[in-house]
């Protein structure tokens, strides 16, 4: 890719991140709702569902939505301290631990951000929004291999999760100078999401460079 690609590049991720946080949001509400179905993910070809067994008060359902709104609106501090508040009566509760994560890496408390996915991936191990956003807080943290795995791992429980699809192919991409990697994901996105008009430029850099035997 060339340098003149790269801030577009950058912005295409921030924003992939951020309809990632909206959509926990969307996700950790339906969980929460009474449900008949088995707790765990339940994957299709487009997307998932997560569900939760946890009994909630009618306290902590207002507080949890209190805290959604305090992300939407960044006030990242505030949401800190009621989701603390939230995973210490209900220390169950998954999407809770992942908001909480997402909320730490938006401050920067990295080391935070990644106890706290990793508490939620002990409730769920299969849950593809936190092994998600781990992948992200990995990758500021510099540790290359553990956010390609996470990626993966995100997929590996929804193969429809075309935000982790995008992070990968753009770790392969920008970090790990893995043409292929980077070739194949960028075609998956596309798929999934045609509308995406940069996409068509990156796959051709990948091409171009995975054709010339280029990692």
């Amino acid at each position: 890719m060339s340098a003149g690609n790269k801030p577009n590049y950058r912005r295409a991720v921030r924003h992939a991140a951020r309809l990632g946080a909206l959509l926990l949001v969307y996700v950790a509400a339906t969980a929460m709702a009474a449900r008949k179905e088995a707790p765990g993910v339940q994957a299709t070809d487009t997307g998932f569902t997560i569900v939760e067994s946890a009994k909630i008060d009618g306290a902590t359902r207002s507080d949890y939505a209190r805290a959604a709104g305090l992300l939407a609106q960044e006030r990242y501090a505030d949401g800190i301290t009621l989701l603390q508040s939230i995973t210490a009566k209900q220390p169950k509760l998954t999407a809770a631990y992942v908001d909480l994560g997402i909320a730490y890496a938006k401050t920067n408390e990295l080391d935070q951000a990644e106890a706290s996915l990793k508490h939620a991936l002990e409730l769920q191990p299969k849950h593809p929004i936190a092994w998600n956003e781990l992948g992200l807080v990995q990758r500021r943290q510099g540790k290359l291999g553990d956010a390609r795995a996470s990626y993966e791992k995100s997929l590996a429980a929804a193969p429809g999760f075309h935000f982790a699809r995008l992070n990968l192919a753009v770790l392969c991409d920008l970090y790990l100078a893995d043409a292929a990697c980077a070739l194949d994901n960028y075609l998956i996105y596309q798929q999934a999401v045609p509308d995406d008009k940069q996409v068509a430029g990156w796959i051709a850099n990948a091409r171009a460079r995975a054709d010339k035997g280029v990692k």
